[in-house]
């Protein structure tokens, strides 16, 4: 996600040769990276487990399913860290197509491998890992043969100006996917000791139910991405703000729409999860709390992901830290001293994060994307 705009902008620049040289560099990059997680993730599993809240009943599901998908790492990698390469050419239905395979030959398999061969937990991760290396296969191939931009042996080889750039842009939402990590660490962590296994178990719920409303929107900016790199790199900048206010616009709509659910029929959401009552009342009323301030997530994330396809590497990474690092993980720890109901101060966390993170975002981007968009022109 660092590379793929830096290679958007050369295009519109006119500079093929050096979006190639991103192109192969950040894979290279990819293929390191999944290397050192897989030996971390074999050696110290079973702690990081125990770290992210698994309780002795459930380690030996986790450890069956972990250490199995491990071994496909690079295919992960090389699927999600490739294909916006892909939708950055303006390829969209060959991204969704390398998206959609391994989803659906997953779903195919996870019946075989579960039920069929009788392998449980371990054949979910089997599922995964196949449905991954055939998705890694498609993206890999059409990256070498038939795309305008082609992943050629000479780019391979790393070169610090490229790699730096690209890990200026990329840490951005590298923090964003990676503090939800260490978010559900201090989460899971604090609801085990205040709520025990059934505050953990909402949480679960919760976070998915987030991530459905967050991959949306991410799926948004990944597809107006392209279009606002690369008229940046154009000087076209009416066509980056006319790209930016209707993927706003679409954003703020659908994020206003999912939080009203959310608050009207909490149980749509948590029935999906679970059919133990008990849990779905628990969830229900969590979700509500949870998710109140969501509608504003739209505007955060587009207004932020916006910075990161112009190229604007400082303040996407301040507004990375912003929500979750210094707003979030600091409330779960400090909201409990405060109210009687522990669980209830952890799960209010989220909105209270959620609104100044996001009010903060707008604003920094309202002050400052005139000066920036003229700033490129003087470039010309």
């Amino acid at each position: 996600m660092g590379g793929t705009p830096r290679a958007s902008i050369k295009l519109g620049e006119n500079k093929k040769e050096d979006a190639e040289k991103y192109l192969g560099n950040s894979f290279t990059l990819l293929i390191i990276i999944s290397i050192i997680l897989t030996i971390v993730f074999l050696i110290f599993g079973e702690k990081l487990l125990f770290i992210f809240g698994a309780s002795e009943n459930t380690l030996i599901y986790a450890k069956d399913y972990l250490y199995i998908y491990v071994l496909g790492t690079i295919f992960v990698s090389i699927t999600l860290g490739l294909n916006p390469f892909i939708s950055a050419q303006g390829y969209a239905k060959t991204s969704m197509f390398t998206t959609l395979i391994g989803a659906i030959i997953n779903i195919a398999l996870d019946p075989i491998f579960i039920f069929t061969f009788d392998l449980g937990v371990k054949g979910a991760a089997i599922a995964t890992v196949i449905s991954q290396a055939i998705s890694a296969i498609f993206v890999f191939v059409f990256l070498i043969k038939y795309s305008n931009l082609k992943l050629k042996l000479k780019h391979l080889k790393l070169k610090l100006s490229y790699v730096i750039s690209t890990i200026k842009l990329g840490i951005s939402p590298f923090i964003m996917q990676s503090t939800e990590s260490l978010l559900m660490i201090s989460l899971n962590s604090s609801l085990q000791n205040y709520g025990g296994d059934i505050a953990v178990g909402a949480m679960t719920v919760l976070s998915s139910v987030m991530q459905i409303l967050i991959l949306p929107l991410m799926g948004l900016t990944q597809g107006a991405q392209p279009l606002i790199s690369y008229n940046y790199g154009a000087k076209k900048n009416d066509r980056v703000l006319k790209t930016f206010k209707f993927t706003l616009i679409a954003g703020m709509i659908y994020s206003i729409i999912f939080c009203l659910l959310t608050l009207i029929a909490p149980q749509i959401f948590t029935m999906m999860f679970s059919s133990d009552i008990e849990l779905i009342d628990y969830t229900s009323n969590a979700l509500r709390i949870y998710m109140s301030m969501s509608f504003v997530l739209g505007a955060q994330i587009i207004c932020q992901q916006t910075f990161i396809a112009i190229g604007q590497a400082g303040v996407s990474l301040v507004l990375a830290l912003l929500r979750k690092i210094i707003l979030l993980i600091p409330l779960i720890y400090i909201l409990p001293n405060f109210f009687n109901d522990k669980v209830f101060a952890i799960f209010l966390a989220e909105p209270i994060s959620d609104f100044i993170a996001a009010a903060t975002t707008v604003l920094v981007f309202a002050l400052s994307i005139k000066k920036i968009l003229k700033k490129n022109l003087s470039y010309a």
